[in-house]
């Protein structure tokens, strides 16, 4: 399927898989290359538009990200975002130097909405800055067409080159324009006609593989998650029971979340597949037993799926194709693509290939940002709750039981995390029904129930309990990387606390993580 493209080219910035999701709700497909990238690969893929990121360096000093003259002469659009657009002007013989005033956060930005770049933006709008340096003096050819009270050139376009440059993040959610300066470019800048499509996705990645697999046999780890089970749907379409797929429960998942995947993809469910299952948290709890630390644990539990997948994997046999649910950031994160021509193709089996006998990788998900993902899952008739499934880490519960594991301490957190996500469920309904749909402001991201190491003495009747404390923690954040405490209200977590202590026998106090990240990180270990 050859969509029309537009590039990001990365400077180091962190939000440079956020500009290409943007782009990319755009309906309009968005690849993310390393500032490395040579300029005849570029020529090569032939890019609509090009948009150069931030970056946390300063553009004028020895050694800092650079690309050549050349990039700005290939007549194709490029939008610099703040480091990119100094580094568009230093590069043109313009001037960047430290600013008197650097400007951080939300900032009042007046802006000549009588160009494209700008049009439908009101004059007065509010914009995400991030700065210490500042243009000083604009290339030839460029005119100023936003400014701030403390930043003379928060914006510059030269339009006969079609080279725009803009201070400020527009792919962020603080500033409020950002979708329609981002449309504008994509659209009436570069003249894309947005043909990325979620429907004509599936449709044609069903036939690719298909025409790939012709009669061999396949074969999946299916962990319940997102992406694994949209890549067993689309296989499953593809080429029926010549797909297996082998779902290793460890007895560290979520309360009935074994037995909702056997659902789906068992003898019962919709999809004509060879489902295994192996319940195997016997064995996890004899390998985890007395281990604390959360590292050793994480490599336990990664090590013995490997095992257990590999001995399902011999008594399948030899297999034509291995699939994995890699998706679009674990590509980016391995090695921007102008950069490293080496994918961690490996990285969601953690290296599985080495001794599974197949003959080649199917990623069928590797070109998708998670939101994208669960479009497709939406597309191909998956239920909601699996396709909105929270993000759950690869070790499950075992890192949000603190210290040792056991099936106690699983139990105990199953039914306290089940309670905590069944009410904060009901409160963001109820919400939705009494504000016409709309999505309460305090709609977390993620929200889970852990269990602390710590017991505490409480009375329950006329008897003193020396039990457990569960945490409870719920973020909201745009990408994972940061993320703030979610401000749930307090009648809530009165409801979730007297059902967690009444409820769950064995706790008998119950916590509220406020903690940011950072300095925390948003699982417990």
């Amino acid at each position: 399927m050859q969509n029309e493209l537009v590039i990001v080219i990365d400077f180091g910035g962190q939000y440079n898989q956020l500009v290409a999701r943007r782009v990319r709700e755009n309906n309009v497909y968005c690849e993310i290359y390393s500032y490395k990238i040579d300029i005849e690969k570029i020529k090569e893929l032939n890019p609509k538009g090009i948009i150069l990121t931030g970056g946390p360096n300063s553009c004028y000093e020895e050694g800092a990200p650079s690309y050549s003259k050349e990039l700005f002469e290939l007549g194709i659009p490029v939008l610099g975002l703040c480091y990119g657009a100094q580094l568009m002007m230093h590069t043109l013989g313009g001037k960047v130097e430290k600013a008197p005033v650097r400007e951080y956060g939300k900032t009042a930005t007046f802006v000549n909405n009588g160009v494209e770049l700008f049009d439908g933006v009101e004059d007065e709008t509010t914009v995400w800055m991030s700065h210490f340096d500042y243009i000083s003096k604009m290339a030839d050819g460029f005119e100023e067409i936003a400014h701030t009270a403390d930043c003379p050139v928060a914006a510059a376009q030269d339009e006969t080159r079609k080279l725009y440059a803009i201070q400020f993040h527009p792919e962020v959610l603080h500033t409020v324009r950002g979708k329609q300066i981002l449309s504008n470019f994509v659209y009436k800048i570069c003249g894309c006609a947005g043909d990325w499509r979620m429907d004509s996705f599936a449709e044609s990645k069903i036939k690719e593989i298909r025409e790939k697999v012709g009669d061999g046999k396949v074969l999946l780890a299916l962990s319940g998650g997102v992406d694994s089970s949209v890549a067993a749907v689309l296989l499953a379409k593809a080429v029926g029971k010549q797909l297996t797929c082998v779902f290793v429960d460890h007895g560290l998942l979520r309360k009935n979340e074994g037995d909702e995947v056997e659902q789906i993809f068992g003898p019962s469910g919709d999809y004509d597949l060879n489902f295994v299952r192996v319940n195997a948290a016997d064995r996890y709890y004899e390998k985890l037993a007395g281990v604390d630390e959360p590292e050793k644990k994480r490599k336990i539990i990664g090590e013995e799926f490997i095992r257990v997948f590999e001995e399902e994997a011999k008594k399948i046999g030899k297999v034509d194709f291995l699939v994995q649910g890699t998706i679009y950031p674990d590509v980016v994160e391995s090695g921007l693509g102008g950069e490293s021509a080496v994918i961690k193709s490996h990285h969601n089996v953690g290296g599985l290939p080495d001794y599974v006998d197949f003959k080649e990788i199917i990623e069928p998900l590797r070109d998708l940002f998670k939101d994208e993902v669960r479009k497709v899952g939406l597309e191909l008739g998956l239920p909601e709750y699996l396709v909105f499934r929270q993000p759950f880490p690869g070790p499950g519960l075992g890192i949000r039981i603190i210290g040792e594991v056991n099936a106690e301490k699983v139990r105990l957190v199953q039914d306290a995390d089940y309670i905590y996500r069944e009410e904060v469920g009901k409160a963001l309904d109820k919400y939705a029904e009494e504000h016409d749909g709309e999505a309460a402001p305090w709609k977390p991201d993620q929200y889970f129930a852990a269990l602390t190491n710590m017991r505490s003495v409480g009375v329950m009747g006329d008897e003193r309990t020396y039990d457990y404390a569960v945490a409870l923690r719920a973020v909201q954040t745009i990408d994972f990387m940061t993320a703030e405490s979610a401000q749930i209200p307090w009648e809530v977590l009165q409801t979730v606390m007297n059902r967690i202590i009444n409820e769950v026998k064995g706790v008998n106090r119950v916590m509220y993580d406020l903690t940011s990240k950072p300095p925390g990180t948003i699982e417990f270990e």
